[in-house]
C-alpha cells in the first residue's frame, strides 16, 4: 500500500511539473495572440492586461493590406519546398552510403559532416554569400533555396534509419542481383519513409523560421519570405507591436497545421534518431 501510494505521488508531482511546463511554453503563443487584438496603447499599457479590453480585429487587416502577404506565402512555400526535395533526396544517398557502404575514410568524411551541426550557421554566410554572387543569384528565389539544399543534420537522421535496418535485406538483394541502386530505391528507401517524413517536416520547419539569410541576399521585400517580411514590421525607433503580432499570427498558421497533421511522423522521428537495433 505505502508503495502504491508513493508512486502514486510521484506521478501528481510529475504531472503537475509538466503542466506548469506546458503552460510554460504556450504562454508566449498566448501573449502573441492577445497582443494581435488590443490597441497600440494597450499593448504597451504597464501593468499589462490579460484580457483585451476591446478586440481591435482591424490589426489583421491593417498587417494583410500593409504587406504583401501573397508573395511571402508563394516565396516561403517555393523555398520550403525545394530545401524539402533536395535536403531529403542528397541526405538520403550520403547516409545510405554512411550507413551500409563500406569505403575509405568512411569515418573521417562522416566526422566532417557531423563537424557542421557543431559550428553556428552564421559562420557560413559569407561564403554562401559570396557563391550566391558569383552566380547571379542574389535578390531572387534561387537564393533562398540554396543553402537547404543539402543538409548536414539530414545526413545524420537518415543514416540512424538505415542503421536500423537488417543487413539480411540488403544481403538477400544482392543474391538476387540488385545494384547499389536498386538496393537504395527499392528497398532502403521505403522502409525509410517515417525517417524521410521526419526530416521533411524538420527541413519545413528550419526554413519556416530562417530570417538571417532571407536578410542578406534580398532587398526586395517582393522576394522575402514570411519570417524576413515579418521583420521589416520592427521599426528602428518605434514598433507597432499589435499589427506585428497580428502578422505573426497569420505566419505561423500554415505551420501549425502540417505539425498537428504530421505530429506522429515528427515525435516518431525525434525517437528513433538515436537508436540502433
Amino acid at each position: 500500500y505505502l508503495m502504491n501510494r508513493k508512486k502514486r505521488s510521484n506521478h501528481i508531482i510529475i504531472h503537475i511539473i509538466l503542466i506548469i511546463g506546458a503552460i510554460g511554453m504556450l504562454l508566449p503563443l498566448f501573449w502573441m495572440l492577445k497582443t494581435s487584438l488590443v490597441s497600440l496603447a494597450e499593448s504597451t499599457k504597464i501593468p499589462p492586461t490579460f484580457i483585451p479590453q476591446e478586440f481591435m480585429w482591424s490589426n489583421y487587416s491593417d498587417v494583410i493590406n500593409l504587406l504583401p502577404f501573397g508573395k511571402f506565402y508563394i516565396n516561403t512555400l517555393l523555398m520550403i519546398l525545394f530545401r524539402v526535395l533536395g535536403s531529403v533526396f542528397f541526405s538520403a544517398m550520403a547516409a545510405y552510403a554512411f550507413a551500409r557502404i563500406k569505403f575509405p575514410g568512411r569515418n573521417l568524411l562522416f566526422m566532417i559532416v557531423l563537424i557542421q551541426l557543431m559550428v553556428p550557421s552564421q559562420i557560413f554566410i559569407i561564403p554562401q554569400y559570396m557563391l550566391a554572387s558569383k552566380l547571379g543569384w542574389l535578390n531572387s528565389i534561387k537564393a533562398l533555396i540554396m543553402p537547404g539544399i543539402v543538409s548536414a543534420f539530414g545526413t545524420f537522421l537518415m543514416r540512424q534509419f538505415f542503421m536500423n535496418i537488417p543487413d539480411e535485406l540488403e544481403e538477400a538483394a544482392i543474391l538476387d542481383g540488385c545494384n547499389r541502386w536498386q538496393i537504395f530505391s527499392k528497398i532502403m528507401l521505403p522502409l525509410t519513409k517515417s525517417g524521410m517524413v521526419s526530416l521533411a517536416i524538420f527541413t519545413a520547419l528550419f526554413a519556416w523560421k530562417d530570417l538571417m539569410w532571407p536578410l542578406v541576399v534580398n532587398m526586395s521585400i517582393d522576394k522575402m519570405p514570411l519570417s524576413a517580411g515579418l521583420a521589416s514590421l520592427q521599426g528602428q525607433y518605434s514598433t507597432n507591436y499589435p499589427q506585428l503580432m497580428a502578422g505573426s499570427v497569420i505566419a505561423i498558421l500554415p505551420m501549425l497545421i502540417i505539425f498537428i497533421v504530421f505530429q506522429k511522423q515528427f515525435i516518431e522521428g525525434i525517437a528513433t534518431t538515436g537508436s540502433k537495433n
